[in-house]
């Protein structure tokens, strides 16, 4: 049984409204939302505190270490999905990530656009985004860009602004500023576009890390009508070092685009890889 089930199943036998639990955890000097505790009964978001989950078995009468001991199968942390962890921490290090635990990705779509010398050219992402509590106004992407990634340019924003922009050790990480700072259950829209450095190398693949879930995942892979890939797959992996399953084969149209569609992604990289000869 997984942490929600678990979480949902004491639930219903103490018999307690989220309300009430969230008033008695508040009585222990710890703060979490009804709306929190609703997206933890469903999976759609996890607790990070042991502190808390400790303290709702005692409220829900489970016994001591039923709900804690799920939360040691947890999904990679969000530095394990890269190759190298440190030169991700290096690049978020200074940004403020002080809310995103409290972001849900309802969607994200993407369009990879390769020249005709197979090397990318740009990135555009739009993502939809929701708070699971208060005060959260922005959000922190990162993406590898290969290259010089001081070359990289974040252009064509809307409906949001460009915070901080740090770049280094082939990745390029920047935060988003909302149009409005999100209470619980508000939403928001970011579009961008990633203008990428010239000097990358030619592209085999394309893929998006998820440390935590997203209810809808559209990846397109926009290659040049002069140089189109013999093979395209779509394909996903745990961590930054696992091995990639392939997931099936795609079909490259002829606009020269190939997508991927992925509907409820848990946590982890998917992506599409593909070959020139």
């Amino acid at each position: 049984m997984d942490f929600a089930a678990a979480l949902r199943e004491a639930l219903q036998g103490s018999g307690l409204t989220l309300e009430r639990v969230r008033h008695r955890l508040a009585q222990r000097g710890l703060t979490v939302s009804v709306a929190t505790l609703s997206y933890w009964q469903r999976g759609r978001s996890r607790p990070r505190s042991r502190t808390v989950v400790a303290a709702l078995e005692e409220i829900l009468q489970v016994p001591p270490g039923a709900l804690v001991a799920l939360l040691d199968g947890r999904a990679p942390e969000a530095a394990e999905l890269w190759p190298d962890p440190v030169a991700y921490a290096g690049a978020v290090g200074e940004l403020d990530r002080s809310g995103e635990h409290r972001l849900e990705r309802i969607s994200a779509h993407d369009l990879h656009l390769l020249g005709p010398d197979r090397r990318p050219r740009a990135l555009r992402v739009r993502e939809v985004l929701r708070a699971t509590g208060d005060d959260v106004d922005r959000v922190v992407c990162v993406h590898p860009a290969g290259g010089d990634t001081t070359a990289a340019r974040l252009t064509e924003l809307r409906f949001c602004r460009a915070g901080r922009i740090r770049s280094g050790g082939g990745l390029v990480a920047f935060e988003l500023v909302f149009d409005r700072v999100l209470g619980a259950g508000h939403t928001a829209v970011v579009e961008y576009t990633l203008t990428l450095p010239g000097d990358a190398p030619p592209a085999g693949h394309y893929e998006r890390r998820f440390p935590r879930p997203v209810r809808d995942y559209l990846a397109v892979v926009q290659f040049d009508p002069g140089a189109l890939p013999a093979r395209c797959y779509a394909y996903s992996a745990e961590t930054g070092i696992a091995a990639r399953e392939r997931i099936g084969e795609l079909w490259v149209g002829a606009s020269g685009g190939a997508h991927l569609v992925m509907p409820d992604v848990r946590r982890g990289i998917v992506g599409l890889e593909w070959e020139w000869e």
